[in-house]
């Protein structure tokens, strides 16, 4: 009797994934080059910018190295094939991914002390450590489904450092926006953030009618 050969199809999970990664790689350049670029090349729209990074760059320059190895880490700790290949290194980056996310927050409150940005900073820094503790906590329990939820969570509002720049080059939101409502932008940024992740944590509930 001939056996059935089957093809087996590309996960839809797999192309989210890949389609998911693909586009935030791409805001990261963007804001890369729109931010970070002009900054170093003295744009004239981010001049006053400038000098305030400059004057603050004891506490910038760990804040900066932290954020951006959390922001590097994230893809390799969520690769289910990395994971398995290198468990024992997945769990190092895990322990330092918990150590940038500390103190990137602690030196972001720091930065921010004094300024009308406090609120807003202050409520990013608490949901980061916040997602980040909980993480920690179900991966040491061993709740390996809830620890990769928390830790989704973790990364939405690690990558709210980038997202929430995307509108940099926008003349109205970098020049009359003002402090205060650029730190309800980041509040709101970050909600926003934590809300998609939780829509598509929970996507096959809410779209998938469960048994009677």
């Amino acid at each position: 009797m001939p056996i059935a050969t089957q093809h087996t199809p590309v996960p839809s999970r797999s192309r989210f994934k890949t389609i998911l990664w693909l586009s935030l790689g791409l805001t990261v350049l963007f804001v890369f080059i729109t931010s970070e670029v002009l900054l170093i090349a003295d744009y004239p729209m981010y001049h006053a910018y400038r000098l305030q990074v400059i004057a603050d760059r004891g506490l910038l320059i760990p804040h900066t190295l932290a954020g951006t190895f959390a922001l590097l880490a994230g893809p390799l700790q969520f690769s289910s094939r990395f994971r398995q290949r290198h468990l024992q290194l997945h769990r190092v980056l895990g322990r330092l991914y918990i150590a940038s996310v500390f103190i990137g927050s602690f030196t972001g409150i720091a930065l921010a002390w004094g300024r009308p940005g406090l609120p807003g900073t202050t409520m990013q820094a608490v949901a980061w450590m916040v997602c980040t503790t909980a993480a920690f906590l179900t991966a040491r329990n061993r709740q390996i489904k809830v620890h990769r939820q928390w830790m989704a969570r973790s990364y939405a509002v690690t990558f709210t450092f980038v997202s929430s720049r995307v509108l940099n080059l926008v003349p109205a939101y970098w020049s009359h926006l003002g402090d205060v409502l650029s730190a309800v932008g980041v509040i709101a940024f970050t909600l926003a953030s934590l809300l998609i992740v939780d829509l598509a944590l929970n996507w096959r509930e809410l779209t998938t009618q469960g048994d009677s």
